[in-house]
Parts: structure tokens; sequence; C-alpha cells
């Protein structure tokens, strides 16, 4: 009797997973290293995040590339997302200024991990139908790396920020929280339209956050996530409403008979 062949796409099955389970274990071993309460400790957890970040952005790229996307991945993956960017950074930052606070520092910690949570499920629930180009509230691996981000740049602010770090936490936490549960628009760049239109310049900011990154890691990471952190305020609040209100009102004469000329032409 001869064995049946597998399908190719299937002995894949489980490549997409792995990074799942790698992007899990960075966020527990993070938390591990959280527990001994020392700046390297923290340091690690802070770049354990991140890397599984890295690890969250690979697994659906796989996935896609291999043709083995499934349903369980995706059910899979936002459980991973919520271990690795809600409870891991939450439960660091207790570690590392909230505590302070004492149940106010637990209150937004747990405030923190359960937006994560409303954010993923609620992103599995319209996943299906929204646009897209946008995520509606910040996106559960941003808001983590974000928060994590504090603790990164700790040596790079000043001393009088240094001395303040417990409160600016405290504020930090709980305002990416709710941008989590928000409506403002973040761009998915999953449409690679703008950088195809323009690719000049595409490639020269490339270039220029390439260059910022080699200069100085920490700092890249902190000013990436606080710049997308406010492209999506800009946009919801200035740019989307102007680009409305272009489209409800009705064109000027001088539009009108620009329109008329380019379709005689």
């Amino acid at each position: 009797m001869q064995e049946r062949p597998v399908p190719k796409h299937k002995s894949f099955y489980i490549l997409p997973n792995l990074f799942t389970t790698a992007s899990l274990f960075a966020g527990f071993w993070g938390m591990l290293e959280a527990t001994k309460g020392t700046p390297e400790g923290f340091t690690f957890c802070a770049l354990a995040i991140l890397f599984s970040a890295l690890m969250d952005g690979l697994d659906g790229k796989v996935a896609r590339l291999t043709n083995t996307s499934s349903e369980f991945g995706v059910q899979y993956d936002s459980l991973a997302d919520l271990v690795a960017f809600g409870v891991a950074p939450g439960f660091m930052m207790y570690q590392y200024a909230l505590h302070n606070f004492k149940m106010w520092g637990v209150a937004v910690a747990f405030l923190f991990m359960v937006c994560s949570a409303l954010r993923l499920a609620r992103f599995n629930t319209t996943a299906t139908t929204a646009d897209k180009r946008f995520f509606t509230g910040l996106p559960t691996p941003a808001a983590g790396c974000t928060l994590v981000s504090l603790v990164l740049i700790y040596d790079s602010l000043p001393e009088f920020l240094q001395s303040r770090i417990e409160y600016i936490a405290f504020f930090y936490a709980a305002g990416i929280a709710y941008l989590m549960v928000s409506n403002i628009r973040y761009a998915s760049f999953k449409e690679l339209g703008a950088f195809k239109a323009h690719p000049f310049r595409s490639m020269v900011i490339v270039i220029a956050l390439f260059a910022l990154m080699v200069a100085n890691f920490k700092v890249f990471v902190a000013l990436s996530m606080l710049g997308y952190i406010v492209s999506g305020l800009v946009y919801t609040f200035v740019l989307f409403p102007r680009m409305a209100h272009m489209a409800n009102r009705s064109p000027s004469p001088v539009e009108q008979e620009a329109a008329s000329e380019a379709e005689k032409k």
C-alpha cells in the first residue's frame, strides 16, 4: 500500500502558529524578567514585547504566503496578543512604576489589560466588515509597544521628567487604554497605494527611519510609537472631517467649468 501524499500547503500549516507561539513565549518570558524588579529586567521585558510585535507581524504574512490561514490561527493569534501586548505590558508597568499608587496603580494596570481584551474582541467581530485601510482604535500590539517604550526611553529623558516617571506612566497607561477602545482611526498599512504612488518619497522616508533606528534604537521606537498615535489623532480630527466636508459640498462654478473642459479633452 502506498501512503497518500499530503498536500504541500498542509505541511506548512504549523509554521504561522510557531511564530504566534514565539510571540506568546516572549511576552511570558518578559513578565518573568519584570518580576526581578531591576532596570535590566524591565529593559529585557520591553525588548521581549517588541520581539513579540515582530513575531506577530510575521505570522500573518507567513500564513498568507503559504496559504495556511485558518480560523484557528486567527483565534490563537488574538489570545497570544492579549498576553503579549495586554497582560505583559500592564504587569510590567505595574512592577515598574504603578505600584507606587497602590490600588489606583492596580486599577490602571487592569484597565490597560481589559481594554486590550475589548479591542481584540471588537476587531475579531468586525474584521470582515471594517475598512481594511484603517483600524478603529489603537491596535493592541501598537499599544503594548508604546507603553513599554517609556521604559526604553527613560535614560534619554531630562532629569525633571525622570523624577516624575510614576505620574507619566500612570497617565500614559490610562491614555493608551482609552485610545484602544476609542473610534479614532489608525492606518493599517495593508494598502500600499501611497507607497506605490510616491516611490521616491517613500524610499527617502524609509532611509531616514533606518538611520534613526541605527543611531538610537530606543529613541526610534519611542518616537515611532508616539508618531503613530499622533497620526491617528490628526487623521480623525483634522483630515477626515475636511475630506467629508469636501465630499458633501457642491462644486463651485470654477470647478464645474474645469471639469467640463477636462471631459471635452
